[in-house]
């Protein structure tokens, strides 16, 4: 089974909404978009619904923002300034992704072929006055899965 599906986000609540909604996955989920599309405020959502109450920033200058919550590590990826992907080596990504962990990877494109193939890819882009996602998965398991969560949006099928 593969999921495909786009889903309108007119509003910052909205974006924080598909990020909750979301929150159930684990692994590797890949946010496309443009500066200011979004992909940090649906990080947010995600990580709210699994009861962080802090601030969350984009990792840009870091690359990497941790998360110990819910007796899960959550590991927020910003690598839009990466200069080589073999510096995710460096960093101990490939662990990261073998121990289980999930990764918001922002910026994916920047680390081809490194990182693998995602668990859930998210294509946010700018629609009228708010957003649209893409939502996809071409893992059988998380796209029957991520099909159930997202019978409870206002999501337009492909």
């Amino acid at each position: 089974m593969v999921f495909d599906a786009e889903i309108d986000l007119p509003d910052e609540a909205s974006t924080l909404k598909l990020g909750a909604a979301i929150a159930k996955f684990t692994g590797l989920v890949f946010l496309h978009g443009e500066l200011g599309a979004g992909k940090t405020t649906l990080v947010r959502g995600y990580l709210q619904a699994l009861g962080h109450r802090g601030p969350v920033k984009s990792p840009t200058y870091t690359l990497i923002e941790p998360y110990e919550i819910a007796g899960r590590r959550v590991l927020h990826l910003d690598i839009y300034r990466l200069g080589d992907p073999a510096e995710l080596e460096y960093m101990g990504i490939r662990d990261d992704l073998r121990e289980g962990n999930t990764l918001l990877v922002e910026w994916p494109e920047r680390a081809r072929g490194f990182l693998g193939q995602p668990d859930i890819e998210i294509d946010l882009e700018y629609a009228d006055d708010g957003r649209r996602a893409h939502l996809s998965s071409a893992v059988p398991d998380t796209a029957k899965d991520l099909a159930k969560v997202m019978d409870c949006l206002p999501v337009q099928r492909r």
